[in-house]
Parts: C-alpha cells; sequence; structure tokens
C-alpha cells in the first residue's frame, strides 16, 4: 500500500498544529478561491497519493479558518486535546464502522466504555441509555424521537407502526430562547412549530409562571424542551422548577445542552445544573467542551426502551449482540467510531482535567468580559456565569457591527455578532483547552483597538 500519501497528511498536520497558535483567526481566502484553487473539469488520469495531498493541503490551507487554535471565540467551538487528535487518526485509518458489535467489538466497547465514563462527569442516571451523534442537532432529534414515542404510547399510540396520521396530537412547549437546532429536530420529526412559548427573563431563562401556565391550559401528550446554556448569554433554565412543573402534568423533560451542559463536571460550577438529572433526556456536544474532533455529541435518555425503540432496525442479515448495540441508538446505520476519540480525550483529562478545562475557560470569560467591559462606552449585556460574553459598543448598531468587523479583519482573534435583546452586539465565547490568560488580554486589547477605531470612523 502507498504510504507517502500518509507521511505527506501527518507532516502537514503536524505543521498546522504547530503553527495554528501564530495562524491568523480568519481564513486568508475565499470559498470561490479555494474552489478555482482545487476545481477545473474532472481528470482523465490519476497521479500519486502523496501529489493528490500535497495539491490539497495547497489549495486548501489558505481557507482553513484556525478554529483549532487558542484565538477563536465564535460560536462555540472547542479544539482538540491531543489524545483526542491522535485518536482520531487513528480512528480513520483503522476505518470501523461503528454500527454493530460483530462490525467492531473495539468500536462498540470503546463507546460504551466512554458513554458510561460522560453519564457520570455530567451527573447523569447511570443506568440512562446512550449514543454518540455527529452533533446535538441529532441528539436533539433522537431524544425528541424516544420523547414522541414514550408520550404517544402513553396514550395508546404506536408511532413507530402506525405514524403520526391520526395519532393524537402532541404538545411541544420551548423558551423563548431555545436553540434553532431544537427547532429544526422537530420539524424532522414531523411536530412542525412549538405548539406554544414560554416567556423569558432577560437572560434567557424559561420563566416557570410562564410555563406552568401553558402547562395547565390544555391536557395533552406534552413534551417540554429546556436548556442548559444558553447560545448568547451562557444562562440555564431553572430545571428543578421546570422538572417540578412537567412531573405534576405528566409532561416529558428534554435538556438541549449542547455546550451548558459541561457545568455539571465542575464542583464549581455544578450549581448551575442543579435539577437537571430530573429531566427525561439530554443532548450535548463532545466537540465543543470535551475538545474532541468533530464531529462528536452525546445523546441519553432516562426510559432506555423509548429511546430504543425510536431508532431500533431489524434486517435478515443483521446479527444482534448480547449487548449494547451502537447503531439501535443513533439515526445513522453507517457510522464512524466517534467513541476512541472522546475515550482518549477523557483518558489523557481524567474528571479533574475535565472541570479544571471548563473552570478556565469560565475564567477567561470574565477576564474578557472584564477587560473590555471597563472601557467608557462598552457595555456587558449578559450575566457571565459560564463562558459566554454579549458586549454592545457605543450603544449603537452601526458602532458595534464596525467593531466585530474590524476584529475579523484584522485577525488577531475571531468573534462573531448577534442580536440580543432587540439590539445587535458582540458574541465572544471561549471553550478552547489551549487558550491561555496572555491570549484573552492580547485578544481584549485588539476589541478595544478596533472600538476606538469604529467610534471616530464616519458612518
Amino acid at each position: 500500500m502507498e504510504r507517502d500519501a500518509f507521511d505527506v497528511a501527518v507532516r502537514h498536520a503536524r505543521r498546522f498544529l504547530d503553527g495554528v497558535s501564530d495562524r491568523t483567526a480568519a481564513a486568508r481566502a475565499t470559498t470561490g478561491e479555494v474552489a478555482a484553487a482545487l476545481g477545473g473539469s474532472l481528470p482523465r488520469a490519476g497521479v500519486a497519493p502523496a501529489t493528490v495531498i500535497e495539491q490539497l493541503v495547497a489549495a486548501a490551507e489558505p481557507g482553513l479558518v484556525a478554529t483549532a487554535g487558542p484565538r477563536f471565540f465564535g460560536w462555540v467551538m472547542g479544539g482538540s486535546v491531543e489524545a483526542a487528535t491522535a485518536a482520531d487518526l487513528l480512528t480513520v485509518a483503522w476505518d470501523q464502522v461503528a454500527s454493530l458489535q460483530e462490525m467492531s467489538p473495539a468500536g462498540a466497547a470503546a463507546e460504551e466504555v466512554a458513554g458510561g465514563w460522560l453519564l457520570d462527569l455530567l451527573g447523569l442516571p447511570a443506568e440512562a441509555s446512550f449514543g454518540l451523534t455527529t452533533g446535538a442537532q441529532m441528539a436533539n432529534f433522537t431524544a425528541l424521537a424516544a420523547a414522541r414515542h414514550a408520550v404517544l404510547a402513553r396514550a395508546g399510540w404506536d408511532v413507530e407502526r402506525d405514524g403520526l396520521q391520526g395519532a393524537p396530537r402532541i404538545r411541544v412547549i420551548v423558551g423563548a430562547e431555545t436553540h434553532p437546532t431544537v427547532l429544526v429536530a422537530l420539524r424532522y420529526l414531523g411536530f412542525g412549530a412549538p405548539a406554544a412559548v414560554a416567556e423569558a427573563d432577560t437572560q434567557g431563562r424559561i420563566l416557570p409562571a410562564s410555563l406552568g401556565a401553558l402547562l395547565a391550559s390544555e391536557r395533552a401528550p406534552t413534551i417540554v424542551c429546556a436548556q442548559a446554556g444558553n447560545v448568547n448569554s451562557g444562562s440555564f433554565d431553572p430545571f428543578d422548577a421546570v422538572a417540578d412543573l412537567c412531573a405534576e402534568h405528566g409532561a416529558w423533560l428534554h435538556i438541549d445542552g449542547a455546550f451548558g451542559l459541561w457545568a455539571a463536571a465542575s464542583p464549581h460550577l455544578r450549581h448551575l445544573t442543579r435539577g437537571v438529572d430530573r429531566a427525561d433526556s439530554w443532548a450535548t456536544d463532545c466537540h465543543k467542551w470535551l475538545n474532541v474532533p468533530y464531529d462528536s455529541a452525546l445523546v441519553a435518555c432516562r426510559d432506555a426502551v423509548a429511546h430504543a425503540t425510536a431508532m431500533s432496525w431489524s434486517s435478515a442479515y443483521v446479527v444482534l449482540g448480547s449487548g449494547r448495540e451502537p447503531s439501535m441508538l443513533v439515526p445513522e446505520a453507517s457510522r464512524r467510531a466517534r467513541g476512541f476519540a472522546v475515550w482518549a480525550a477523557l483518558r489523557q483529562l481524567g474528571a479533574d482535567g475535565v472541570a479544571a478545562m471548563i473552570e478556565r475557560s469560565c475564567a477567561h470569560a470574565g477576564l474578557f468580559a472584564a477587560l473590555v467591559g471597563s472601557v467608557p462606552g462598552v457595555e456587558v449585556l449578559n450575566d457571565v456565569v459560564l463562558n459566554q460574553v454579549v458586549l454592545r459598543f457605543a450603544d449603537s448598531d452601526e458602532v458595534t457591527r464596525r467593531t466585530i468587523a474590524a476584529v475579523q479583519a484584522e485577525g488577531t482573534c475571531w468573534l462573531g455578532g448577534t442580536h440580543w435583546q432587540g439590539r445587535e452586539a458582540m458574541r465572544f465565547s471561549t471553550t478552547n483547552w489551549a487558550t491561555t490568560a496572555a491570549d484573552i488580554e492580547r485578544s481584549a486589547a485588539v476589541v478595544v483597538d478596533a472600538f476606538e477605531g469604529a467610534r471616530q470612523a464616519r458612518p
């Protein structure tokens, strides 16, 4: 087998990772420019594998964004700790299909062990069923499919057999600040838009009084979607109060905890997730705060039967093992062995290392808010309780937009914009294991300089 291509790829990967801390945070080429470098008509003749890799790197490298670097603060994107990156390289080389035990005992075992560790780390019930999906989008989908099965089964309807036509109407209630991935999952599952939206406070947290009124207004099979970690403010819904209301009205409680659920791993932040263990299902991303390579997420369900019934499939040629079958708990039949990288990250860090990494990120968010927020004309719009900071400049949409654009153009760090409480704002998020206080100080200085320039610029 041709090995040169692999050696070339590893060399370029090492070079990228060695230099990512000093790399401009934004890409240096547009999609169109990279496509032009990669493109042209389909070649008639092939070339040596090593040459292919060299050509790929030459064309793609200018279009790479330094999301793995320590000063990328857009969206909520972690990097990848060393062991997870190395394990993912092996995952590609081993090329295991982690669908069934028979296909890969190693893949199934790694996922089973890693998943059990995650339940323990996040304070979720040890008996919960779980699966590894591409991201929180499909983790939410999987959990809500289990919820759909459970609430309709209680009403005497078999949705897997009979579908939704003629089924009892399911009422789905979400908070006013629910993440779009939950809404998309509901759409995929045939629910359409939520039946009701509970009001939220100024930090995006569900107001229990509003939720209670909605639950009391109608008797129907009901699913409630709550949130651990608002995508802007980082806030947490009041889970004990929400769980009390769901228990009173017999509703399934699902928690979208794409990044916020990781606060449960920290003894100092765990109070933010108090009551989260009372839910019926949970979703979180491993490629966020666990810092494993994309893509990786966890779905967990208290009702293992509902979970398996919603996801399971069978065929005459499929031989099932005696224990947990990975692909009977997630949407994908064919899928990569994500468990290796998750196991490696948890083994490298340990519970204490994960907690320290999360606490460090939150301290960095507090430092950034203090440094930038102390400048006259800068307003921190959220209570900085986790890793998110929302900023507004000169109380002006235009100045805020210009500040964001200037930071992105300068390249030291990358931050995005958002629309928060009816106003334009800058959104800062830090989850990368490699970020240091020096990175925060350097980035804060760039933001302050960009603001000064934006404030002085003519409209």
